[in-house]
């Protein structure tokens, strides 16, 4: 259901008291034995908030620790690069990780210019560090680096997030983040014994080395880009960063490529006063979410696109991109991915290993399976999670990889990793190179599609849940579900594994020609999440949800 100030602009009421939050990161300790208080990493880190006791000072103190031993333990005796975002409960837990990593001998490389940092450009040094001399990529050996990022990604001001990458540059797989949190709850309950270094004398210290992320990610953007076409072009960009890591990138891309990109809002704010509500009554720096860019599109609308040929946004850590087309708003992130791999494997990445797949999770709209199919491309469909894209981006097996929460990434160029993390730039930039050498803004691009594929219909849908049937999720198999239709048409698989790489994938998925669904537990809510799709009509999309309802109610019990 949607919430009754869903797209209207943030009120006092909805404002966080940035000084009490922090003052809850220090003062509230957790206790070990409440689960909600315990760490836990969903698909992309810890993530909580000081105000419910679900991140303060003791868990960023025991995941700190945590991490130091599982890097030992894997012989990771490299750099570690420490990003953080624009949440206030970044800065602080981003200090506490600098004292306890410092006091484990760790090297930590921090931004030169005290600068926020984008996750992706935590991944590209990474990967950058550990490439070999020939140009591999090397996952084994001396002086790897790895990293950690601060941040809950797009979440309410009120939250913060701290997720591991080891040496492979992007989110963790499940056995390391799983050692990680079993360690850290190990350590949570008497963290005060965990050796720390104070800040002021750690800052000083050795051990932590300046690096320039923000020059270090631009300078080799043009290995990922065309910058010349769009210069040549003249396309004229506005980004718009929603208060997040990615504010001070754009201008020196704007500079060193010579660009016409316009920062629509520079503003940097941990309260995020300038947005717009989302579609659940909360602030929340989507920049997929038509309800949280509602202000932009209200702004380009009133006047704004005279400046603009199309809009691009990034969330607070830069891993997710939102494209806004004039006449068309906030376009869905399952449109946009379409758009953008019928373009890069279509003749416009020759550099790209042959036979590199397409990457996508299986809750991504079947439009993509459509458009592979019409260029002769490999899909890969794998779980929901980026984790899932690291090793095959890593080793070349997908050249794109992208998620239906508009997350995306893809090879340089020449066909080498770029990052094996989420970037929020590229898409946009690569919005206007697509615009450049086709004379069409990605929305137009995409009613191109639907002429040649069908109009679809999707949605997400988030029902309560008991802890119990969380688990029940995990034991689901296709025999469970009972029924021969979907929404009319015969069902054509019933899957509790990922076809792209066998992986279970906490759920199900059912499918028939025109229709499907999927059903999964949320890592961090207990909430289990319905996404359907449907090629036939807005009222077969209703049907699919309403069967969907049914086949889970009766798997469950």
């Amino acid at each position: 259901m949607t919430a009754q100030n869903a797209g209207k602009p943030a009120s006092p009421k909805d404002l966080i008291n940035v000084d009490d939050l922090i003052g809850r990161y220090y003062d509230l300790i957790p206790d070990p034995s409440t689960l909600s208080q315990r760490v836990s990493f969903g698909t992309s880190g810890h993530r909580g908030s000081a105000l419910t006791t679900s991140f303060n000072e003791a868990h960023i103190v025991a995941i700190s620790q945590a991490i130091a031993e599982q890097r030992a333990k894997d012989g990771v005796t490299g750099p570690l690069y420490l990003g953080r975002d624009t949440h206030a409960l970044s800065l602080p837990a981003w200090k506490t990780a600098i004292e306890v990593l410092t006091a484990n001998g760790v090297r930590v490389r921090i931004d030169a210019n005290d600068d926020y940092t984008p996750t992706p450009t935590v991944s590209q040094a990474i990967l950058t560090h550990n490439r070999a001399a020939d140009g591999t990529q090397r996952f084994s050996g001396k002086d790897l680096a790895d990293g950690i990022v601060v941040t809950p990604s797009h979440n309410p001001p009120t939250d913060g997030g701290f997720k591991y990458d080891p040496p492979t540059g992007g989110p963790a797989p499940a056995e390391t983040t799983n050692a990680i949190a079993q360690r850290a709850n190990e350590l949570l309950g008497d963290y005060r014994r965990v050796k720390r270094i104070p800040f002021e004398d750690a800052i000083k210290s050795d051990l932590v080395e300046r690096f320039d992320y923000r020059e270090h990610y631009v300078a080799d953007l043009g290995n990922v880009i065309d910058f010349d076409l769009i210069r040549s072009s003249g396309v004229r960009l506005g980004i718009d960063p929603l208060g997040g890591a990615s504010v001070n990138y754009w201008p020196l891309i704007n500079e060193k490529y010579g660009l016409n990109i316009g920062v629509v809002n520079p503003e940097v704010d941990p309260t995020w006063r300038f947005m717009t509500i989302d579609h659940d009554g909360k602030i929340r720096m989507d920049p997929s979410s038509p309800y949280a860019m509602k202000g932009l599109v209200d702004r380009l609308n009133a006047g704004a696109w005279d400046s603009y040929d199309l809009v691009g946004g990034t969330d607070p850590d830069a891993d997710r991109h939102g494209i806004v087309c004039p006449g068309t708003g906030v376009m869905n992130p399952n449109h946009y991915i379409a758009v953008c791999v019928e373009y890069l494997f279509s003749g416009n990445r020759p550099g790209w290993p042959k036979g590199a797949g397409i990457g996508k999770t299986l809750v991504s709209s079947s439009l993509i399976d459509r458009v592979a199919a019409s260029i002769g491309a490999r899909l890969i469909e794998v779980p929901v999670g980026f984790k899932w894209f690291v090793d095959p981006l890593f080793k070349g097996e997908v050249a794109f990889g992208g998620e239906e929460s508009s997350g995306m990434s893809f090879l340089r160029r020449d066909g080498r990793v770029w990052t094996t993390d989420k970037d929020g730039l590229i898409p946009d930039l690569l919005a206007a190179e697509i615009t450049a050498k086709t004379g069409k803004n990605p929305a137009q691009l995409h009613q191109e599609q639907v002429e040649r594929f069908g109009q679809s219909w999707y949605k997400r849908v988030d029902t309560p849940t008991t802890l119990e049937q969380k688990q029940k999720f995990a034991q689901l198999n296709g025999d469970d579900v009972t029924a021969s239709t979907l929404a009319g048409e015969p069902i054509t698989a019933k899957l509790t594994e990922a076809p792209g790489n066998g992986a279970k994938i906490g759920g199900i998925k059912v499918t028939t020609r025109n229709n499907w669904f999927a059903a999964r537990p949320s890592g961090t809510e207990n909430i289990y999440k319905v996404y359907a799709e449907s090629f036939v009509s807005p009222e077969a999309l209703d049907q699919v949800l309403d069967d969907a309802d049914q086949v889970v109610a009766k798997a469950l019990g």
